[in-house]
């Protein structure tokens, strides 16, 4: 849709210190207490655009300010979000979409089917569902003004839940002129047509950032279910402050002057749980799988035996004491698809050893010809789970001759020196520690972090064309009893190449003042409608 086709159819906080409303904000226009919520994520945002990055604060903001043309309800089925109307063609080939009324962009102008089909095209060029979607799809495109198709080579049986998925990066609808940028370069508009506003005018970058209630979204009439249904903003405003201490962030949620702080440190749970105007929250009942990313682009990793050799480095139990501290709240895990899924099972797990095997780590490296070189690992310092998870790595890597060191950010910082595929010299990295839904383990087409293809893939880049060959039948096995012997074999050939190398599985509850109630309980992100306080 042209230019002119549109215009026609147009109808704070530093750490430490006390908060307060920007000043910059006119009294007339500020938002009451009641009708304000002040949040404290996990790490600070840098990255606005949610397909450039899989980092989950980005996403958060993706969820805030874009919409989905399908959603997740609260039993993992895909439901229309942006979509009023689709079908599906006899031959299973062909979908027909057709965007609900309603739909419109931040700057005033009206959601087009042309919109959908630049964002598709440009997340799947990142998305591991996206790039099978393409692989099979002979054509997308734009039907009219509001409809668009998707024509298949093939039946694609899980076309909707793919673009459904939240499994980052998720597929938020971007305006046109926006999604025709390259996956790699950023979008820095922060204009979708989601449930709230981008707040440029109060953006402080590195200590606040504000989302306001876009008053002209239309929500669908459905009750809220999941990331799906009605999404009903109930407050004016939402703040995210940047407080890289968590014990600062605490001290200021006692205080009443945060309503939320994302990942407090495990050893406050008690003195929260025993304030009575405090309370743990757990939004991702599937917990999380907290893992090693290794350079497999570099040495020492691009050897499997020097991977193989971080398998039997790793003691989970020690890791998760370090990280999460309480036992009641992790336990180990050694099948990729984590513990309780449909498809967790113990295929060539022989490696796992309760207390870890260092002298076979240290074999192992020295089979795989490590000569002295530097390890980097990344060590995001505002994230004490993590923080003392890599410094436990450091000292374990030491004890057995590797020479390990730590490169300090916050997390922001390691979400942006991640990406760099370069050498040490030229600020590469060798090692990075991550987490992420147990649900997502579940989603071999979507999760990024279950990909083996290489320089395509995600960070860490491990390759592996026998395992891609068995993920690639994964959306056309009919039954559950196929996907667990699918499941099998791809376990059994993921941790002979090793992929990745897991720390253990945990539920890390949010804490929040108890006049802020009403927050959705799903994975991998963290929605900011329906929520209210009273």
């Amino acid at each position: 849709m042209t230019i002119s086709r549109r215009d026609l159819m147009k109808a704070s906080l530093v750490a430490g210190a006390g908060l307060s409303i920007p000043s910059v904000l006119p009294a007339q226009t500020a938002p009451t207490a009641t009708r304000t919520v002040r949040m404290v994520k996990a790490s600070d945002l840098r990255i606005f655009d949610p397909i450039f990055t899989t980092a989950v604060i980005t996403q958060d903001h993706g969820l805030a300010v874009y919409d989905t043309l399908f959603a997740l309800d609260s039993k993992f089925m895909p439901q229309p979000q942006m979509v009023g109307k689709w079908g599906v063609s006899d031959d299973k080939k062909t979908y027909t979409f057709e965007l609900r009324d309603g739909l419109g962009w931040h700057d005033g102008t009206p959601v087009m089917a042309a919109d959908c089909v630049a964002s598709i095209h440009r997340w799947a060029q990142i998305a591991a569902g996206g790039q099978l979607i393409m692989e099979r799809a002979k054509d997308i495109s734009k039907k009219d003004y509001k409809t668009f198709t998707i024509a298949l080579k093939e039946p694609l049986g899980l076309l909707t839940e793919i673009l459904g998925r939240y499994s980052s990066p998720d597929l938020f609808i971007m305006r046109e002129k926006d999604a025709k940028r390259p996956p790699t370069e950023q979008v820095t508009a922060n204009i979708g047509s989601g449930p709230f506003k981008f707040n440029e005018a109060l953006a402080k970058p590195g200590v606040s950032f504000a989302y306001d209630r876009n008053e002209k979204y239309v929500p669908r009439s459905e009750p809220a279910d999941g990331f799906a249904g009605g999404k009903l903003v109930n407050v004016d405003r939402v703040i995210w402050d940047n407080i890289a201490d968590q014990h600062t962030a605490i001290a200021a949620l006692r205080r009443g002057e945060i309503d939320y702080v994302e990942g407090p440190p495990a050893d406050l749970y008690s003195a929260i749980e025993s304030d009575p105007d405090l309370a743990l929250q757990v939004r991702n009942k599937t917990g999380s799988v907290m893992h090693l990313r290794l350079n497999c682009l570099r040495k020492p990793f691009d050897n499997v035996k020097a991977r193989q050799a971080m398998l039997h480095l790793v003691d989970q139990e020690v890791f998760m004491r370090a990280a999460i501290g309480d036992p009641k709240y992790f336990q180990t895990v050694t099948s990729i698809f984590g513990n309780g899924t449909p498809y967790s099972n113990d295929e060539n797990t022989g490696w796992y050893k309760k207390g870890g095997d260092p002298e076979k780590a240290k074999q192992l490296f020295k089979e795989a010809g490590y000569a002295g070189e530097k390890i980097v690992i990344l060590q995001p310092t505002n994230l004490p789970a993590f923080d003392n998870a890599v410094q436990l790595l450091a000292a374990a890597l030491r004890k057995i001759g590797i020479l390990a060191e730590l490169a300090p950010s916050d997390w922001g910082g390691v979400v942006t020196r991640r990406a760099n595929k370069g050498s040490i010299e030229n600020g590469g990295w060798n090692i990075f520690i991550t987490s992420e839904s147990g649900f997502s383990r579940t989603d071999p087409l979507g999760n990024p972090a279950l990909l083996a293809n290489g320089d395509r893939g995600w960070y860490g880049w491990p390759s592996s064309e026998e395992y891609e060959a068995l993920r690639a039948k994964w959306a056309d096995v009919e039954t559950l009893d196929e996907r667990k012997a699918l499941a099998r074999q791809m376990q059994r050939v993921w941790w002979d190449f090793v992929g990745d190398i897991l720390l253990g599985q945990y539920v890390s509850p949010i804490a929040r003042r108890t006049t802020l109630a009403g927050l959705i309980e799903m994975p991998a992100v963290n929605p900011m409608w329906n929520m209210y306080k009273t």
